[in-house]
């Protein structure tokens, strides 16, 4: 049953699926319809209200790949009042525990699949329940029988928490940005008005729905305009043609390196034998975009939208290439110097597009408007941190054109983007700082040839040690809570570590100078392991980067590192040391010493990390 008016929440939009017996979901193992997908739901929150604690709050965690399952639980989750936690499987050991213990996940939904993750892990309080058992389906065998609407822990209404979606930020650990229902169900809205969602259409969900792209971009829109949905369980580059082709998808999102590795495939004859029409997301690039659509004849659309709900960039028919648009309806955007508070100077671009001026015209991404930012779950000082001063801080670094255009250039000092993984330079500190051989770390992002962000490690060995590539790799290796996408890329080894005035470590000015340094730099090659980076090995990685079009970014570091020398560092031996910029206020974050022994352990099973560029690790 759909009705014409506009939702006010997603509990209603789960509801209209109610007798409509059409395609709605469709995955590896078959077809479900839309009544089908609502009667999965409304049977999870009757069990959901059950098993749910009185005393608690109403959260659940989800461990899930992208199964059927996962959707019934965000509609359970909607129609019963209750919150999702997006739990991301790449996470480890503590840091996963963490994430479950933080957002007061009472109950955890996961899978056979995932069950390794949670082995040892210390979660008092939490009932887990695995899909695909006998147990499960005995335990949703009494519901099988409910309607949307007939159980509910607390009456759904605009103001309801629905997910709880961790984003990362210079403050450290993941943060659990707050989504209600009545922001999520005006965000699915407002995508099917922009993309002429309609019942004929097939989102392909092949994004993680543990982040809030798949969710807010693909899912909710699908939702509003009866669209169906078709799963992906987990991106598959190699697949994705087939799968386009066998769901009949219109509309895919996307985050990150996805069109790389899309692009990296064998052509094939039929890869315009499809219905897709159009492709959403984030990190792209105007190089692979092109590339994608004379391809397989598709237009990508970019766009720039936290899952919190501050700010957001919408594309209009004049935007530039490279550009994301200018500011949505209601914000007023600017960028902002951090250091002074005032708004930077326009881009200049030369003919191809490319960054003149990126030391003046580079700030962070600031809302000076209304926001829709709804807070952090139990963390009031990130929330202050986020709206310092009355506006909304991004963490997000932009510039802007002459006639209004943004245009993205990564993210602020702490903070890093990689393969469309938020993560904080903090938490990879303190894994590395484990390393014997370590005296100093400190770890900072420096631009990804195509899209977002790598990370780099600076490296101050103890007296006597011996950088050696081998055991650096099988440290690593080791460490439980190493997630998927935090192995440094790149690691430069430094006599001492340069350091502030203030004796506190220069991130800045290692972000700066980059792999541009006279000290010796290793990088991690896509089959594993750590090479030392040649001069020729050096040019073939600017070659690519000038390829995307990003090469201006490196230009604005290297720029900055010389143009604003530290004076001599009396502690350092090495000139490339003090060929470093001195900012015009110390970082935040002090170099991580190391942890004494009886902080590094964890019973959760080790896995290593994937290179960089394997999209059979992407998740």
């Amino acid at each position: 049953m759909r009705t014409t008016t506009a939702p006010e929440t997603v509990a209603e939009l789960i509801a209209r699926q109610w007798g409509d017996h059409r395609p709605g979901l469709k995955h590896e193992d078959g077809v479900l319809t839309h009544h089908r997908t609502a009667q999965e739901a409304a049977a999870r929150a009757a069990l959901l209200v059950d098993l749910m604690p009185a005393e608690a709050e109403p959260h659940l965690g989800v461990l899930l790949d992208n199964t059927p399952e996962f959707p019934f639980w965000l509609g359970a989750a909607a129609l019963a009042g209750a919150a999702v936690a997006g739990i991301n499987p790449t996470r480890r050991g503590p840091e996963l525990a963490r994430d479950i213990l933080h957002t007061d996940c009472r109950l955890l939904i996961t899978e056979p699949a995932h069950l390794p993750l949670l082995r040892g892990l210390d979660l008092p309080g939490v009932r887990v329940l695995v899909t695909g058992t006998e147990e499960y389906e005995a335990l949703l065998a009494p519901y099988a029988a409910a309607k949307p609407g007939e159980a509910a822990l607390r009456a759904p209404g605009p103001d309801s928490r629905l997910l709880l979606y961790f984003t990362s930020g210079s403050t450290g650990a993941p943060k659990a940005a707050i989504c209600s229902q009545g922001r999520l169900a005006a965000a699915g809205a407002s995508l099917a008005r922009q993309f002429s969602v309609g019942p004929d259409d097939v989102h392909y969900v092949c994004m993680p729905l543990f982040h809030g792209n798949a969710v807010i971009a693909d899912w909710l829109p699908a939702l509003v305009g009866g669209a169906a949905v078709a799963l992906r369980r987990r991106f598959s580059a190699s697949a994705f043609l087939d799968d386009v082709q066998a769901y009949g998808a219109t509309y895919f999102t996307y985050v990150g390196r996805a069109i790389q590795y899309l692009l990296a495939t064998e052509p094939r004859p039929d890869d315009r034998v499809h219905r897709l029409r159009l492709g959403f997301g984030t990190e792209a690039g105007a190089v692979d975009a092109a590339r994608f659509a004379e391809r397989f004849g598709v237009r990508l659309v970019e766009g720039y939208g936290a899952t919190e709900g501050g700010a957001s960039v919408q594309r209009t028919p004049d935007t530039p290439p490279g550009a994301l648009g200018r500011a949505g309806a209601g914000d007023d955007l600017a960028v902002i110097d951090p250091e002074t508070g005032t708004e930077c100077p326009p881009a200049v671009l030369d003919g191809d597009g490319r960054l003149l001026n990126g030391s003046a015209a580079i700030g962070e991404l600031v809302n000076r408007g209304r926001s829709l930012f709804e807070g952090y779950w139990r963390n009031p000082d990130a929330e202050a941190d986020r709206t310092r001063d009355g506006w909304y801080w991004t963490g997000d670094l932009f510039f802007r054109d002459a006639a209004g255009f943004l245009y993205f250039a990564g993210r602020t000092d702490d903070r890093l983007r990689v393969d469309s993984e938020n993560l904080a330079a903090a938490v990879i500190e303190n894994i590395l700082a484990r390393w014997p051989d370590a005296a100093a770390v400190a770890v900072y992002g420096v631009p990804d040839e195509v899209a977002g962000d790598q990370v780099m490690a600076a490296l101050s060995l103890r007296d006597g040690a011996v950088f050696s590539p081998e055991a650096f790799e099988a440290f690593l290796a080791r460490q439980p809570d190493l997630g998927t996408k935090m192995a440094p890329r790149y690691v430069r080894i430094v006599p001492q570590m340069p350091v502030t005035a203030t004796n506190k470590v220069h991130r800045v000015a290692l972000r700066r100078a980059g792999f541009h340094c006279e000290d010796p730099v290793w990088h991690r090659t896509p089959a594993g392991g750590y090479t030392v980076l040649t001069a020729s090995a050096r040019s073939d990685l600017l070659a690519r980067y000038e390829a995307q079009g990003r090469h201006g970014l490196l230009q604005h570091q290297a720029r900055t590192a010389v143009a604003g020398a530290l004076p001599p560092n009396p502690r350092a031996s090495n000139a490339g040391e003090r060929a470093c910029p001195s900012p015009s206020r110390p970082p935040r974050t002090s170099v991580s010493a190391r942890p004494s022994p009886t902080s590094a352990g964890t019973e959760a099973p080790a896995a290593p990390p994937s290179p960089p560029g394997t999209p059979a690790r992407r998740s």
